[in-house]
This record gives structure tokens, C-alpha cells and sequence, in this order.
């Protein structure tokens, strides 16, 4: 198989190929982060760009991931397209993306998800649903006719890539698996036993 020498571009090809196959959520990835007590712990979350600089997803910092990241700023995304019989693993160091591009994004996001970002205290225990509703309500009259702002707590994240692997499944479990590791300034291709 012919590889791009960028994991990056590499990358942008098969998101376009996920992006044709009309996947509902091509941007859906695993990003695994290392809790206080260090076990592994994933959780989806969507992916809203990509470049050569890494892979941006957004979150509220006050979270366990948030957490996790504050103490370890180290983590992983997986992304399986099951009609494509692909998937990429990619691990890194995260970093917090400037908060003039978190405003940028959050200001487009539906009002909706504005209103949550303001509501949710996420990752906390929740007694029961009403608590929540009555949250979402007392930001709605808040922020009534006017813009929302982006909560202080809700931030980009950015995924610089280490390690990129790109598996293609195949019969038998004979699969293809190709290795990106960024080493002196450069990336190191290598293929993997399946």
C-alpha cells in the first residue's frame, strides 16, 4: 500500500473517504486520558479540526478529562470507521488552545449547546434530571435575547501526534497496520505484524 510520508495527509484522506460514506459521526473519536489513580479512561468526543499542528476537540476543563489533562497532558484518539474497516490511533502531548479560538468555535455552535456548556457541571454527581432542567432554564433566562458568552471552564484541546497508527482490517485477521512515530524532527514510517 502506498502511504503519504505526512500521517497528517494520510489522515485527511481517510477522514475524506469516512466523510463520503456518509458516517454519521466520522469526527466521533476515543480520547483515552490517565486518571488521578492512573488507570486509562476513554469517553467519546468529536473532533472539530484537524493540521498539521495536531487534533482539536473541545471540552469543559472542570471534567474528569480535564482533570486528567491538567495533571497528565498526555492522551490518545481512536477513530474506527466500521464500513471503511479502518481505524487510526493517534498519542500525544495536549495542550489548551488559545481562548481567542475557543470563543471563535463556541460562538458557533447552536444555542442550544451554549446554554449546556453554562448548565452542565459536568462530570459531577447529578441527584436527579430536575436539577439539570432547572440549570438549563435559569441560563436560558440569563442569556435571553442576547449573546452567549464562552464559559471560562470550556476550552479547545489540542492533540500534537507522537504516534499515528493507521490499521486496515483484512481476512483472518491478517490485518494491515502502519506505524508513524515522530522521531528527530521527523516521521518515521514502520510497518507492524497484524
Amino acid at each position: 500500500m502506498e502511504l503519504n510520508k505526512n500521517p497528517i495527509v494520510q489522515f485527511s484522506k481517510w477522514y475524506d473517504e469516512a466523510l463520503l460514506k456518509d458516517i454519521e459521526f466520522p469526527e466521533a473519536c476515543c480520547l483515552s486520558t490517565i486518571s488521578e489513580n492512573n488507570y486509562p479512561d476513554g469517553r467519546m468526543v468529536l473532533m472539530k479540526s484537524f493540521n498539521d499542528d495536531g487534533f482539536v476537540f473541545f471540552t469543559n476543563s472542570k471534567s474528569n478529562k480535564g482533570k486528567h489533562l491538567k495533571k497528565n497532558p498526555r492522551g490518545s484518539l481512536t477513530f474506527y470507521w466500521e464500513t471503511l474497516s479502518k481505524q487510526v490511533r493517534i498519542q500525544g502531548n495536549i495542550s489548551i488552545i488559545s481562548d481567542a479560538d475557543s470563543d471563535q468555535y463556541f460562538s458557533s455552535r447552536p444555542r442550544g449547546s451554549q446554554i449546556g456548556a453554562w448548565a452542565s457541571l459536568q462530570s459531577k454527581q447529578l441527584r436527579e434530571r430536575d436539577e439539570l432542567d432547572q440549570r438549563v432554564l435559569k441560563f436560558e433566562k440569563k442569556y435571553l435575547d442576547v449573546e452567549i458568552p464562552r464559559p471560562p471552564h470550556w476550552k479547545g484541546y489540542l492533540l500534537i501526534p507522537k504516534r499515528i497508527e493507521f490499521w486496515i482490517g483484512k481476512e483472518n485477521r491478517l490485518h494491515d497496520r502502519f506505524l508513524y512515530e515522530f522521531i528527530n524532527q521527523g516521521w518515521e514510517i514502520n510497518s507492524l505484524y497484524p
